[in-house]
């Protein structure tokens, strides 16, 4: 009797070592799967980054070709709008020589401050035999014209008249003519202009003035801070 107890408690020992062995065996098994699939996953992971690192480095390459165009065109942009701008100025420098040698043509009409001087006889002198020693000739008018362009007047006029760059001013007995148009004195000389520096060029000493007052001439001048000329008609 105790002989097959003897015997069944080893069996019982042995079937107990055998299911401990078998747990044992299954579940390294199953770690060890794990552990394959985990290595076969973070294989796949890391083919995936690296397609995806090989591509962003590809689109960094791009970027930085497609900037490199970007900035010659800009470069080439600036270049254009300079030199349109050097066109621009060109065109405005020519549009003001236009305006300015229309202005000298009488070819539109001018608006701007300026002077007036008068030229009149001198006072009678019964003393005086000849009579043309105190009338206002062509060449008086000569000289406030001529002083009054070189001092900067960009449009000039007689008694009204507008002079051209191709006007004429003749004596006619007591009156003067102005390219066939006769002005009796006193000859109102119209000039537009920077007033302070036409008024100041007529004023030097020894100047215009002085030169018409010593030869009897009677001489005023007036600045005006609007004068209007209209454009010639005809030619």
């Amino acid at each position: 009797m105790k002989k097959k107890m003897k015997v069944k408690g080893n069996h019982v020992i042995f079937s107990l070592v055998f299911l401990v062995l078998g747990y044992m065996m299954a579940f390294s098994y199953h770690l060890t799967q794990g552990e394959s699939d985990k290595s076969a996953m973070t294989g796949k992971q890391w083919e995936r980054d690296l397609e995806l690192r090989n591509q962003l480095v590809e689109l960094e390459e791009k970027n930085r070709a497609l900037q490199k165009e970007l900035n010659e065109k800009q470069e080439n942009v600036l270049e254009i709008e300079k030199e349109l701008s050097q066109e621009a100025q060109v065109y405005f420098n020519l549009a003001e020589d236009a305006e300015k040698y229309r202005m000298h043509l009488g070819k539109v009409k001018v608006k701007g401050e300026g002077v007036e001087v008068t030229l009149a006889d001198g006072d009678y002198n019964p003393d005086e035999e000849n009579i043309n020693n105190y009338i206002v000739h062509e060449h008086h008018v000569f000289k406030v014209v001529n002083e009054l362009y070189i001092s900067g007047a960009a449009a000039v006029s007689i008694n009204g008249q507008r002079l051209s760059h191709s006007s004429y001013v003749v004596c006619n007995g007591p009156v003067i003519e102005v390219d066939g148009y006769q002005h009796p004195a006193p000859f109102v000389i119209t000039a537009i202009g920077d007033a302070d520096v036409l008024s100041s060029a007529l004023n030097l000493t020894g100047g215009v003035k002085d030169t018409l007052v010593d030869e009897n001439i009677q001489f005023t001048l007036e600045k005006n801070d609007e004068i209007i000329m209209e454009p010639l008609l005809g030619t």
